[in-house]
């Protein structure tokens, strides 16, 4: 038998290594070493805000529980666009994730020629926290319950404005859900960012808006903003004083925004499942609980197939949304 080159040698091994991997035995040992090396935990926005915490606190606990550091790599840039296509073009490996929020699911709607599309191009590998949205007045606002703002804001017509921190944002889209199904004509003036809104809000620039949580609460306990309602199914912990929209005469009322992960299209199911599995039993430990209460979130434990019908669902709820409401694409 003619002997082998070293070039021909390599070829082969690497076949025969690649055949091993592809074999159920070799699959299961890859799927239970990961992982190997760092995986690197790309957020489309800045440092600092809401989703910064929550990728920061995942990639802690990851870190502590797998020995491999997951780092946090912030890639903000063009509504989200630079960091999320970062994602979408990476290798299917498990090595490269999203911190998906709620632009993932308005982005379609919102941004002209995406270069991805957000239910096709990953994989949902785990949900991470919840957070609703809260209806805050200036206390200038004769009105202490839902009933009593909306019949307000009818009889004002568009002389009431509310707030958000900017076109298209989680905020303005509760304003102009609130809008339509409540058959007010609130006026939407967008802020760059939660604190410049908030501000003008506790000055009495802008008279309301639809606070997560964390940005209303230090404001709420001091008096210098009034809560009406808020979202979810039942009170919240933080804030049991406050009705939930459903309480207060308006059952249909559902924002919710949230965070979780997501992959590369194509990541092996393995790889997936030891990932949501981490994450939920990470979401029950006590320390996080208590982290997430002083963020003003809520653990929210899933399975990728819950996670991928969501986005779905989020998807096509805030495509119609936001035709109803006419709101123009971003840049467009």
């Amino acid at each position: 038998m003619k002997a082998l080159s070293m070039d021909a040698l390599t070829v082969f091994a690497r076949a025969v290594i690649a055949g091993m991997l592809l074999s159920p035995a070799g699959v299961a040992l890859a799927q239970k070493q990961y992982p190997v090396k760092p995986i690197r935990f790309i957020v489309p926005f800045p440092p600092g805000g809401s989703t910064d915490p929550m990728a920061r606190m995942s990639a802690a606990k990851l870190s502590e529980l797998w020995g491999q550091q997951l780092v946090v790599d912030n890639r903000p840039g063009g509504n989200t666009i630079i960091g999320t296509e970062a994602v979408a073009k990476a290798a299917p490996d498990g090595y490269t994730i999203l911190l998906a929020s709620f632009t993932f699911v308005t982005g379609p709607s919102l941004i002209p020629h995406l270069p991805y599309d957000p239910a096709r191009d990953f994989d949902p590998m785990a949900t991470i926290a919840k957070s609703r949205y809260v209806l805050v007045v200036h206390p200038s606002i004769a009105a202490t319950n839902l009933k009593e703002f909306i019949a307000l804001a009818k009889t004002k017509g568009g002389q009431l404005n509310y707030g958000s921190s900017g076109v298209g944002s989680g905020v303005h889209l509760s304003g102009a859900l609130f809008n339509i199904q409540a058959g007010t004509a609130m006026q939407h003036i967008p802020y760059k960012g939660s604190g410049p809104l908030v501000s003008e809000l506790i000055g009495g620039q802008v008279q309301l808006s639809f606070q997560i949580p964390i940005s209303a609460i230090p404001h709420i306990k001091s008096g210098r903003l009034k809560p009406i309602a808020i979202t979810g199914d039942a009170r919240f912990a933080t804030l049991p004083q406050v009705p939930t929209f459903a309480e207060s005469g308006m059952p249909g009322y559902h924002m919710q925004g949230w965070y979780g992960i997501v992959a590369p299209a194509g990541t092996p199911k393995a790889i997936i499942g030891k990932m949501s599995r981490e994450m939920a039993g990470i979401l029950a430990m006590p320390d996080i609980l208590d982290y997430l209460a002083r963020q003003g979130m809520e653990p929210f434990i899933s399975t990728p197939e819950a996670m991928a019908a969501l986005i779905k669902s989020d998807i096509a709820k805030y495509a119609k949304l936001i035709k109803d409401a006419r709101i123009p694409k971003i840049g467009g």
